[in-house]
C-alpha cells in the first residue's frame, strides 16, 4: 500500500472490512449523533465520520476519544518459554482498522511488551502518513541505572528511532509517584535535569505536548500540579473508571480516588488522558450478578461499553486508552465511541451504585500490566492473580468446606488453575524475594498475595469433599 496515495474510504474497501466494521461500529448512529451533538457534557467535541473527537486546547488538533493503548500487542508463542514474539501482521491489521475508523491516538512505552511495543507500533504506523496519527510514549527510566542524565536521554532518543519519527506528539514522565514516591521522582526527573531537558525539547518542537502519568504517592501528583505554572503541563494521564471514582483508596490504600485526580486537573484546565478504564479487564469480567444487572439495563450493549462510556462522559477527558489485543475488542470500542453517547445523571448514579456492590468482592488489584515480570523464579504472577480474580467474580471461591457450592467451586478453581498456569509457574514456587512488588503500579504486596493464594490452593487439595 502506498502510504501517501490512498484515501481512507479506499483503504477500508481494499482491506475488505468496510461492511463488517462499519456495520457494527455505526449501528444506530443517526440517533446517537443527535444526542451527542445536543449534549453539553463534552468540551469542544466534534464528530467526523462518526468517531467522536475532543479538541486539544493547546494545539487545536482533534484527538479521537478512543485511544489505542499499545501495552498488550498480540504475540506468537515460541517453542520455548519466553521466546514469544509480537505478531506484527496482526498489529498492522489492528492499527489499519483503527486508523480507518477514526482512531488517531496511539500510546506506547519503552517498557511495554518486554521492550518491544515501540518498535512494533512504529512499524505499523510508519505505513501511514505521519500527520494522520498522534504518538504518545514515555520516559520509562524505572531502573536506577537509567536515572543518570545520559542514560535517560538515550531512552528518549531510542524511542524516536523505534517509532520511526523525528518528533513525539505526547511525551510523558512515566508513572510518577510509583516506587519510593518523591525520592524516586526527584532522582528520575529533577536531580538529573531530565525534566528540564524534556521542556527544552518541547520548546524545540521535538515534543509537541508534555505531561505525566500518575500512580501511587499522592504527594508527587500534588507537587507536580503545584508546579504547573513552571512546567505548564499540556495533559496528565490518570486512572479513572466508575469503580475507582470513589473506591480506589478503599481497594488499595496507596491509590487515590479518581474523583480527586480528575477534579484537580479540571480546576487547572489540564486535559486528562484516561488509562485503565476497565481496570485491566476487571470491569469487563465482572461478577455474574453484576453482568446481569448491566445487561438488564442495556441488553444490546457489552458490559465493557458501560465503563468506556463513563470514562468518555467527563468533559475534561481528551482520550480514553484501551489495550485492544483482539479485533473484537477494537470493533466493540468503535461501536461505543462512534459516536460517544455521554451517560446521563441517572446512568452515572446507576454505575456508582454498581460500584458499591462490586467492592464487596475481594479481588486483587492486578491490571495485568506485567511490570512485575519476568519473575526470576519463573512464576507467572499476572496469570495467577487473574485466575484468582476470575474465580472471585464467578463465585468460585468457597469460604469453607461447609459452603453449599464447595465441591463445584473447588473443582473450578483447581482445574482452571492448572489450565491457565503451568505447575512450575504456580504460586507455590514463590520464595518471597520481592523483586516484583517495587515495579507494581498498583502497589500490590505480590508475595503476600501469592502466598495467600497458595495456601488456599493447598487447603482445596487437602479437603477434596465437603
Amino acid at each position: 500500500m502506498k502510504k501517501n496515495n490512498i484515501s481512507r474510504r479506499d483503504f477500508i474497501r481494499r482491506l475488505g472490512i468496510g461492511a463488517s466494521v462499519t456495520g457494527l461500529a455505526l449501528a444506530g448512529c443517526d440517533n446517537a449523533a443527535k444526542k451527542a451533538a445536543q449534549s453539553e457534557n463534552s468540551l469542544s467535541e466534534t464528530s467526523d465520520d462518526k468517531m467522536t473527537y475532543r479538541v486539544n486546547p493547546k494545539t487545536g488538533e482533534k484527538v479521537s476519544i478512543l485511544g489505542y493503548g499499545c501495552m498488550r500487542w498480540p504475540v506468537i508463542p515460541g517453542k520455548e518459554e519466553g521466546q514469544d514474539e509480537i505478531d506484527q501482521e496482526t498489529v498492522n491489521r489492528l492499527v489499519d482498522t483503527a486508523l480507518a475508523n477514526g482512531v488517531n491516538y496511539f500510546d506506547t512505552s519503552p517498557a511495554y511488551c518486554k521492550g518491544r511495543s515501540e518498535r512494533a507500533t512504529g512499524i505499523a504506523l510508519a505505513r501511514h502518513p505521519r500527520d494522520s496519527y498522534f504518538i504518545a510514549t514515555k520516559m520509562s527510566n524505572f531502573a536506577p541505572q537509567t536515572w543518570n542524565r545520559e542514560a535517560s536521554i538515550n531512552i528518549y532518543r531510542n524511542s524516536l528511532k523505534e517509532l520511526q519519527t523525528d518528533y513525539i506528539d505526547y511525551m510523558l514522565l512515566h508513572s510518577i509517584g510509583s516506587g519510593n514516591g518523591m525520592d524516586d521522582f526527584k532522582a528520575r526527573y529533577i536531580d538529573n535535569g531530565i525534566l528540564d531537558f524534556l521542556v527544552a525539547e518541547r520548546e524545540a518542537g521535538r515534543i509537541k505536548n508534555l505531561g505525566f502519568s500518575y500512580h501511587g504517592d499522592i504527594t508527587v501528583f500534588d507537587w507536580a500540579l503545584a508546579n504547573h505554572d513552571k512546567y505548564k503541563w499540556d495533559f496528565v494521564q490518570i486512572q479513572l473508571n466508575y469503580l475507582d471514582w470513589k473506591h480506589a483508596k478503599e481497594l488499595n490504600p496507596r491509590n487515590t480516588d479518581g474523583e480527586y485526580l480528575y477534579g484537580e486537573l479540571e480546576k487547572r484546565g489540564i486535559p486528562a488522558i484516561i488509562m485503565e478504564p476497565l481496570l485491566g479487564g476487571r470491569l469487563s469480567n465482572v461478577p455474574d450478578h453484576i453482568a446481569v444487572r448491566l445487561k438488564q439495563r442495556e441488553p444490546e450493549k457489552s458490559v465493557a461499553s458501560w465503563a468506556f462510556r463513563y470514562a468518555g462522559t467527563h468533559p475534561g477527558v481528551l482520550t480514553v486508552l484501551s489495550g485492544m489485543t483482539y479485533m473484537e475488542h477494537l470493533l466493540d470500542n468503535l461501536n461505543t465511541y462512534s459516536p460517544l453517547v455521554p451517560l446521563n445523571d441517572d446512568e452515572i448514579q446507576f454505575l456508582y451504585d454498581t460500584a458499591d456492590l462490586m467492592v464487596q468482592y475481594p479481588t486483587v488489584a492486578c491490571n495485568d500490566c506485567k511490570y512485575c515480570m519476568p519473575c526470576p523464579y519463573g512464576i507467572d504472577i499476572p496469570a495467577i492473580l487473574l485466575h484468582y480474580n476470575k474465580c472471585v467474580n464467578q463465585g468460585n471461591i468457597a469460604e469453607n468446606t461447609q459452603s453449599e457450592n464447595y465441591a463445584e467451586a473447588r473443582r473450578a478453581f483447581l482445574v482452571g488453575y492448572d489450565r491457565s498456569v503451568p505447575k512450575l509457574r504456580q504460586a507455590s514456587h514463590c520464595i518471597g524475594c520481592n523483586q516484583c512488588s517495587p515495579h507494581c503500579p498498583q502497589s500490590i504486596d505480590i508475595p503476600k498475595e501469592l502466598h495467600r493464594i497458595d495456601r488456599y490452593v493447598e487447603s482445596l487439595k487437602q479437603h477434596p469433599t465437603a
